[in-house]
């Protein structure tokens, strides 16, 4: 890959703040796409905005709302051109007992984590038809290839994200568009640090130990580092990678 694989592709990253979307965006930029960073903190997406060196929009983002995610990349679109690439990042994780998942839980898992890619896949890919080329890459989880306790909503969700994966990869497989997903594992973010605290405050073992529990299961004995998910994305969006299509890549060191 040079530094220019991705010249005159726009890019549109949610969840971008922070994290492995701020990570992702950073790998984008680095190989030479304009980006638009989607997000619901505005000052965050700023501030990553200003640590990136190619051109950047920014767009504050639900992505559970229809009318807020059309409002977003239109706006996206007037200020940088048909997205080319989407990186549906933006997601959240909660823990209960199966017992004690009310259906409020339930339902914010499938909307933040299912229907808000489902919403932002609908708004990008009219400009990737009309262009005839794009990537959609889809960050699920290790969740989605296998069950976890205490989190089946998030699990249930995040299996719903591969199985649209698989679906649209087919359904768009001769438009020369590919549809993929990247499934991490445990991996250091601020998003692992409060759940490590939930863990914590619930069974009454340190941070430190509730580290070490989920340390454990990754063969290579650590945690995943947000650049390593982001080189998969940046790989899955070349234009070299048009035979990978309909993938649910894990980054886990082994795990899945």
């Amino acid at each position: 890959m040079n530094t220019q694989s991705l010249a005159g592709k726009h890019a549109v990253v949610t969840g971008a703040g922070r994290g492995i979307g701020a990570a992702i965006a950073a790998a984008l930029a680095q190989a030479g796409a304009r980006l638009t960073l989607m997000g619901r903190n505005r000052a965050q997406l700023e501030a990553q905005a200003g640590e990136l060196a190619t051109e950047v929009h920014v767009e504050t983002c639900d992505v559970t709302d229809p009318e807020n995610v059309q409002r977003a990349f239109g706006g996206a679109a007037c200020a940088l051109g048909d997205v080319s690439i989407l990186v549906n990042n933006a997601g959240q994780a909660e823990s209960q007992p199966f017992a004690r998942t009310d259906l409020g839980l339930w339902e914010r898992m499938l909307a933040v984590n299912l229907t808000g890619t489902f919403l932002c896949t609908q708004a990008a890919l009219p400009g990737m038809l009309g262009a005839g080329w794009g990537r959609i890459v889809n960050i699920a989880s290790t969740a989605g290839l296998k069950g976890y306790p205490y989190v089946s909503a998030y699990c249930a969700a995040k299996h719903g994200v591969i199985g649209l994966t698989r679906s649209l990869a087919l359904e768009l497989a001769r438009k020369n568009i590919t549809v993929n997903a990247v499934c991490p594992g445990y991996t250091q973010t601020d998003l692992l640090e409060a759940s490590l605290a939930h863990i914590a405050q619930r069974t009454g073992k340190s941070a430190a130990q509730a580290r070490a529990e989920l340390t454990r299961a990754n063969p290579q004995g650590r945690l995943v580092e947000p650049q390593e998910v982001a080189q998969a994305v940046l790989w899955l969006c070349l234009p070299e990678s048009a035979a990978i299509n309909g993938q649910a890549i894990a980054v886990a060191g082994g795990e899945v």
